[in-house]
């Protein structure tokens, strides 16, 4: 089976199309290698995907016939992401909390100092 169509079975992706752009642009690797959209997947391989700025590693267990439901999706692979990705994860959206909200208008003169505060820190 054609790995575009496997990560599209196992519900990696919402649609085949989605998984084709990933191949190419490079966000699927199998056993370490980028592939391309029509690559054939076999049990026993390691397939790395970078999705949501999280690598997603899993081990092809078997070859599904068509696409299956949610719960059915271990039966054909398993997830083996180190728990350092998702960790990196809540990192990044603590620190986006920190900033602005898009639409909330001009910085007021505190936002400024702050800024201007956290650039001469930054500068010695």
């Amino acid at each position: 089976m054609r790995v575009d169509k496997f990560l599209w079975c196992v519900r990696y992706f919402k649609t085949r199309n989605i998984g084709t752009q990933a191949c190419k642009k490079g966000a699927v690797k199998i056993n370490g290698d980028a592939v391309k959209p029509s690559r054939e997947v076999y049990p026993g391989d390691e397939i790395t995907v970078r999705k949501n700025q999280i690598n997603y590693k899993l081990k092809v267990l078997d070859i599904p016939p068509n696409r299956v439901g949610a719960k059915l999706t271990d039966l054909y692979r398993t997830d083996i992401t180190p728990k350092e990705e998702f960790e990196s994860q809540d990192i990044l959206k603590y620190a986006k909390d920190y900033y602005r909200k898009r639409g909330t208008g001009r910085p007021t003169k505190k936002d400024r100092r702050d800024l201007e505060d956290f650039t001469e820190e930054t500068e010695d």
